[in-house]
């Protein structure tokens, strides 16, 4: 495969997996999984020895910090620092604009855990192939549950063994219709990881928002770098209008494709996620921190100084982070990010 470059976008704003997660600190710079953080195993996903390219990371300035502190010395590597978040459209032109036109770029969030690193790689030198030929690749991650929490790819017609033409992206579903997405089989979650050569997404991000790519055209040109760093003009990057990638161009092209990819993945979007990610003993418990547990059955329970002991209960989740502490059911995780102490942060 061509030398892929990893492009990672880093930011969140640290509300749904409140409150272990804060906005001065959010999940991508967090442990949650394993010792490593998700950005540092984000990172090791894609190392020089398999043929990836040194990294390009796009971050704000409230996260500058932790990414210089764990992004470490990769030689090459370059961190974008958006003056403000204008959404992954205006991110990854950023990027391109920094790459040369013939780059194959790999987007990668920041902030997802990926089980089996092997599945990855292999998805990503079969999506590298296909950018090279000029398709813009988005990984069509299995469908394993009928999820409300994710937009959808609908599977085209073949291009090759291993890759289709994407047919239709389909926004975040009811119940009743993700359900029949699954029985259908031919539905992926659209995990937000996508492969494609410089140029040609700058062609397609010209043809359908001219606008974006000229207001970030002008953010690049009136930049400045100051070593690994580069400086977006702040004024000119205010303009962009704030778009996502999927709407900006990916549903918009007539060159989109899929790789399907069983990677044992999780947006690790709120505790019930990062719950079933996590190692679990027989009764389905996962603990961190001095815990107890008594009869206890798919209970989570997170301390970082505290002693919590639990009994009798099933499907509760307990998260202590310094003063605050956080009790939810599984049902309810969806809500953590609308509690007052996530919001006013």
């Amino acid at each position: 495969m061509s030398k892929l470059v990893p492009v990672i976008l880093c930011g969140g704003s640290g509300t749904r997996l409140w409150p272990r997660s804060r906005a001065s600190k959010p999940k991508p710079f967090l442990p949650l999984v394993g010792e490593t953080t998700l950005f540092q195993a984000t990172l090791e996903r894609c190392p020089a020895t398999d043929g990836f390219g040194a990294p390009v990371v796009v971050t704000g300035t409230a996260h500058l910090e932790h990414v210089e502190e764990q992004l470490g010395d990769r030689p090459g590597a370059e961190i974008i620092v958006e003056p403000c978040a204008r959404n992954t459209a205006a991110a990854i032109a950023l990027a391109a604009l920094r790459l040369p036109e013939d780059a194959v770029m790999l987007v990668c969030p920041s902030d997802h855990y990926i089980g089996d690193a092997k599945a990855f790689a292999d998805a990503a030198c079969t999506a590298a192939d296909l950018a090279q030929q000029g398709w813009l690749v988005s990984f069509g991650i299995e469908a394993t549950a009928p999820e409300t929490g994710f937009g959808y790819l609908k599977r085209g017609e073949a291009i090759s063994d291993q890759a289709f033409r994407t047919a239709q992206f389909v926004e975040k579903p009811d119940l009743e219709r993700a359900k029949s997405f699954l029985a259908e089989g031919i539905y992926a979650w659209n995990g937000g990881i996508f492969a494609f050569r410089v140029g040609d997404f700058l062609k397609e991000l010209e043809a359908h928002r001219p606008q974006i790519l000229a207001a970030v055209r002008k953010a690049v040109e009136g930049g400045s770098s100051d070593g690994h760093r580069f400086h977006p003009d702040a004024a000119a990057f205010a303009a962009v209008e704030s778009e996502s990638v999927d709407y900006a161009v990916m549903e918009n092209t007539g060159r989109a494709a899929m790789v399907p990819a069983d990677m044992a993945w999780s947006d690790i979007g709120n505790w019930q996620a990062l719950h079933t990610a996590r190692d679990r003993d027989e009764l389905g418990n996962a603990t961190r921190g001095p815990v107890e547990l008594v009869d206890c059955r798919n209970v989570l329970v997170d301390s970082d100084g505290p002693r919590v002991s639990v009994i009798g209960l099933e499907d509760v989740y307990v998260v202590v982070d310094g003063d605050d502490i956080m009790i939810t059911t599984a049902a309810g995780a969806q809500k953590v990010g609308k509690l007052s102490g996530a919001v006013n942060q």
